[in-house]
């Protein structure tokens, strides 16, 4: 639909060609917005959630149950289903508020800290050696040395290569059974408190995000990097998958949780933007 535009007096409208002119150069601005959307190729990098999808083994699993599925007396087809689950399970945020009183719950955290730049970490070698691995200020150092000052808000990934274990919970959890008596048993990599403190420190940055299902190695007890980034409303991306498929860095993230209002996290949607050559 084409608006009328109206000279200065009111009670005359446009002639035809200056309409036409007109809408000409509302198709041509149009066309310019869609054109400044970057353009590339997009790599999920969510797990999809079921029952199968890998949760806290202190937490409640996904849960899904079919409200209705089928034809219709009217002879139409219809489904609805209902789900229920923790909010930390399967590929999710840790909002601030998370470990750290009275900063940001999942509703408060502004979408420039989930959309932006990005980068990758890959320690994946270190974390194939050793499932307790934890990310150190030297492997970042050493993505710096090759690749140049992690840039300035921007969002961090981690890679341990423990993507590939899921949804094998004991391959990826280092157990399989649930409650309490199985925390002791949780083994996966995690970042370095004294990497966490770092980046707080040092760098600038909009959240972090890795490929286990926290960002504390799964034998913390203290969770001091929990601590060190959300103290400073950092947001933590977890159970992210495809990390593989990404470069170092000169890609884009957007990573929008579900918006559940005094949220403590929430399942997520990241997906990657490589741009293209």
């Amino acid at each position: 639909m084409i608006t009328v535009i109206r000279e200065e007096a009111p009670d005359k409208i446009m002639k035809p060609a200056t309409l036409i002119i007109a809408a000409l150069l509302l198709v041509t601005s149009c066309s310019n917005r869609q054109q400044s959307f970057p353009t590339g190729r997009w790599i999920d990098l969510s797990h999809d959630f079921s029952e199968d999808t890998i949760y806290w083994v202190t937490a409640e699993p996904f849960k899904r149950s079919t409200v209705a599925e089928g034809k219709t007396p009217q002879g139409y087809y219809y489904s609805a289903y209902n789900f229920s689950a923790a909010e930390h399970g399967g590929t999710h945020l840790d909002s601030p508020i998370h470990f750290a009183e009275g900063k940001k719950t999942v509703d408060k955290i502004e979408l420039d800290n989930l959309i932006g730049e990005a980068i990758k970490i890959d320690v994946s070698a270190k974390a194939s050696a050793d499932r307790d691995y934890e990310v150190s200020v030297d492997d970042l150092k050493a993505w710096e040395a090759a690749n140049g000052k992690i840039p300035e808000w921007c969002i961090i990934l981690i890679q341990t290569g423990f993507a590939a274990k899921w949804p094998d919970k004991k391959a990826y959890l280092g157990t399989d059974q649930k409650g309490t008596e199985a925390v002791k048993d949780l083994h996966f990599p995690g970042l370095h408190p004294d990497s966490a403190k770092w980046l707080v420190e040092n760098r600038k940055f909009k959240a972090i995000g890795i490929d286990t299902a926290s960002i504390d190695r799964g034998q913390s007890t203290t969770f001091a990097s929990h601590v060190a980034l959300m103290t400073n409303d950092i947001p933590a991306f977890e159970n992210v998958a495809n990390l593989d498929k990404l470069p170092a860095k000169g890609f884009q993230i957007v990573a929008l949780p579900m918006k559940i209002k005094g949220g403590s996290g929430g399942p997520l949607r990241i997906a990657a933007l490589l741009p293209n050559n």
